[in-house]
């Protein structure tokens, strides 16, 4: 059994942390054989099953890639005889020859959240977006399988396509996170105190701005005693915008922006946090949200879906939309000591549902079912 792994366009970290948690937990299968075309950046572990190869196209590029998906990939399919071809990253370039299954993945809602594709300006990134759209639906159609990462996703593709073969899979929260039962070390560049923590990329769509807003309308005594920390990398053109607007508003000693912080260093983070907050409007499986949760510290969170799907009743919501609304929320929680430890139980009893173990086992016995079942197709 034979399952070869284009996983290429794995290149930033949610790809590359999804793949490196479903190889930790490999199935005992003597007759498995695993053929992986990844990044050099993807760190393989050291497995008899696995083996990686290197296509001899510079597949970097993108539009080189495609070509060598269409016209190479599938002679390289034939001669090896696999029986499936899983393309986690939602792109299927390749026609698969006779005995092998395709199975794909849905991971970027973006290109089917038409309030974020139009807040793209005209060009070439507006343009990917809605090709992607169109791809991923043809691809998702033709897939013998199609693994979803929230009931929310499942849901807005199915409305637009029929997908002949779905799962519902949500990805899991890695153990350096479950920081709740424990202690760990305050680094040392956080500010002396308590402290509300935003960790996100800055994007129209992940609502710094009303974030900020919101938080410059509290009262001076909430603001000196729980300083808003945001987290993420500060050379993109919305965190200019968030930036100009901390210095109208003179909340420059309020509101710190730590940039970008190492994936591996961020639990500390959520630990040491009085309040977490998300405020994405634009999610498939809310990453930062779970690992958030399992800090076992309090969250208030966007109310549009999928957030609520996996907050439950974990955290108080709010319109990301809304400056009022978040303002709300964020002076009820911090003035309801009560309610934050009402939170942070609920936060660590709904952070126990997710882990990649169950996660990456999940996903084998979907794939391995697959192969199984074309197994038999082919035998009689």
């Amino acid at each position: 059994m034979k399952i070869v792994f284009n996983a290429l366009s794995a290149r930033l970290g949610g790809g590359q942390t999804y793949l490196i948690n479903l190889f930790q937990f490999v199935p005992v299968n003597e007759d498995l054989e695993i053929l992986v075309f990844a990044p050099a950046s993807l760190k393989l572990p050291d497995h008899p099953r696995i083996r990686r190869v290197e296509p001899a196209w510079p597949t970097e590029n993108p539009i080189v890639r495609a070509l060598w998906e269409k016209w190479v990939l599938p002679g390289i399919l034939k001669a090896e005889k696999a029986d499936i071809l899983f393309c986690p990253g939602g792109v299927v370039g390749t026609r698969a020859p006779a005995g092998c299954k395709v199975a794909t993945m849905f991971r970027n809602m973006i290109p089917f959240d038409l309030r974020v594709r139009k807040s793209i300006p005209i060009g070439l990134q507006r343009f990917r977006n809605w090709l992607l759209n169109r791809i991923m639906l043809r691809s998702m159609s033709k897939a013998d399988l199609t693994i979803f990462i929230s009931n929310y996703a499942r849901t807005v593709i199915e409305s637009l396509t029929q997908v002949k073969n779905a799962v519902t899979i949500p990805h899991g929260i890695g153990s350096v996170f479950r920081t709740h039962s424990g202690s760990t070390d305050r680094p040392d560049f956080l500010p002396v105190g308590e402290y509300i923590l935003y960790v996100s990329r800055f994007d129209v769509y992940k609502h710094h701005f009303e974030v900020v807003n919101a938080f410059s309308k509290l009262p001076q005594e909430l603001r000196q005693r729980f300083p808003l920390i945001l987290v993420g990398e500060t050379n993109l053109p919305e965190a200019e915008r968030v930036k100009s607007l901390i210095s109208t508003l003179g909340l420059e000693k309020q509101v710190l922006l730590l940039g970008a912080i190492p994936y591996q260093s961020l639990p500390p983070l959520y630990h040491h946090a009085y309040l977490n907050l998300f405020a994405s409007s634009c999610e498939n499986c809310p990453n930062i949200l779970l690992e958030a949760l399992a800090s076992g510290r309090p969250m208030i969170c966007s109310n549009v879906m999928p957030m609520p799907e996996f907050g439950a009743d974990a955290a108080l919501y709010f319109s990301p939309f809304d400056s009022k609304d978040i303002g709300e929320v964020l002076s009820k929680a911090l003035t309801s000591p009560d309610l934050l430890k009402t939170l942070s139980v609920a936060a660590v009893a709904q952070s126990d549902k997710f882990d990649w173990e169950s996660t990456s086992r999940k996903t084998w016995f979907e794939l391995l079912a697959l192969a199984e079942h074309q197994k038999q197709v082919a035998d009689r």
